[in-house]
């Protein structure tokens, strides 16, 4: 099926309400995080020295991504090798979750100089 120049899949409707089963789920998590790491260290200037800290950062993505994955997106990465929509949106959140800057707690110094 094409619509203005783009070609749509249709969707299976049988995976409309199907569970995605754990070894669907562990596929996914180790193909998103290879393609992830691939990804970031092909723009890196220093893969080398990058790697440690993009496999950690991938493999976080992918296991907070696999958490709520459904069949339908499962199917489409594992089969199509293509995202959705709605993993775009799960790897933002994922991103954001897991490489946000944790800062220690300090205390305030509202009145008083630090």
């Amino acid at each position: 099926m094409q619509t203005n120049g783009v070609e749509n899949t249709p969707i299976s409707h049988t995976l409309l309400d199907a569970k995605v089963s754990a070894s669907d789920k562990q596929k996914f998590e180790v193909a998103f995080a290879n393609q992830c790491e691939q990804r970031e260290l092909k723009n890196s200037n220093n893969p080398d020295t990058d790697k440690p800290r993009v496999d950690k950062a991938c493999e976080c993505i992918a296991t907070f991504m696999m958490k709520d994955l459904t069949a339908i997106e499962a199917e489409k990465f594992l089969t199509e090798h293509q995202g959705s929509q709605s993993l775009t949106i799960k790897y933002e959140n994922a991103a954001y979750h897991c490489l946000q800057q944790k800062n220690p707690a300090s205390p305030a110094h509202l009145f008083s100089k630090p």
